[in-house]
């Protein structure tokens, strides 16, 4: 393992306890979300500060978008907007995530100080990403995917959406390990709201238990995603991205019961007290 490994890595990983608060760091101009709230580099070294003030377990780094539509970053910007906050909190002791496509930018990430890599697309969109993070030694989470953000829309076609994703996430699973990923260091999303109708995720979430019987521990992100803005929309249309908190954390409690390993958040403490409650109640 490279200079990059975190020894906090079993705890975090391996035994985690209750369900963890994965908190998102978005280092771009155009997430969807919250796209330029954190691009300026002190702004994004202050919220991945605030991140860990608010209890995350885990701050996950992005610098290229992957909303809809978008076209993609090149890698010098993506490692020109994520660096210097990798190694700055890094330096401070953060357990930190990198959200990103490219074999480049994760071993770069993570021998300055990154210690998970989770790649939205599962090792597809870039064939030496598999073989560097198992080289890097470092968990890895492989994500359900099938195109970029500029055609995933035309591809959320499925003859049966739980079954389809399940099959293509275990194929992703497989080449994984084949790569030399060790079972105990790898992790499954099946990607909420990737070529993925709203029908479609709700379908997902409702079949968790699918996904579980691949043995593997489960990251969901569903934080904010177009499908609860639909959910929630009124006569003015769907509930703008940063007024879905709450539907966000109510879902997390819901995947704390079932014992999921981490969530995927903007709003760190309530999803945490959500996270809390979820865990109170699956106890008998």
């Amino acid at each position: 393992m490279t200079a990059g490994s975190n020894a906090r890595l079993p705890h975090v990983v391996l035994n985690p306890g209750p369900t963890q608060v994965m908190g998102i760091l978005n280092v771009t101009p155009n997430s969807f979300s919250d796209g330029g709230d954190w691009f300026d580099h002190d702004r994004a070294l202050q919220r991945g500060r605030d991140i860990l003030a608010e209890g995350a377990h885990i701050i996950d780094i992005g610098g290229e978008s992957t909303r809809p539509g978008i076209v993609r970053t090149d890698s010098a910007e993506e490692l020109r907007r994520i660096l210097p906050v990798v190694r700055a909190l890094a330096a401070e002791g953060a357990v930190l995530s990198i959200d990103t496509m490219r074999a480049e930018v994760a071993v770069a990430c993570v021998e300055a100080g990154a210690a998970i890599i989770n790649d939205v697309s599962g090792g597809l969109a870039d064939p030496a990403m598999l073989s560097a993070v198992a080289d890097l030694g470092v968990p890895y989470v492989a994500m359900h995917w099938r195109a970029h953000s500029t055609q995933m829309d035309d591809l959320a076609r499925y003859d049966d959406v739980v079954t389809d994703v399940r099959d293509e996430l275990a194929e992703r699973a497989e080449a994984a390990l084949a790569a030399g990923i060790g079972a105990d260091r790898l992790i499954l999303d099946p990607g909420i709201g990737f070529a993925k109708t709203g029908e479609h995720n709700w379908a997902l979430l409702n079949r968790l238990d699918v996904f579980a019987e691949l043995g593997f521990p489960l990251l969901l992100g569903v934080s904010r995603k177009r499908f609860l803005g639909d959910l929630l929309a009124t006569g003015d249309g769907p509930r703008p991205p940063k007024e879905r908190d709450s539907a966000s954390a109510a879902i997390a409690t819901i995947l704390a019961q079932q014992g999921i390993w981490a969530v995927r958040v903007h709003a760190v403490r309530q999803h945490l007290d959500a996270v809390a409650v979820g865990h109170r109640l699956s106890r008998r």
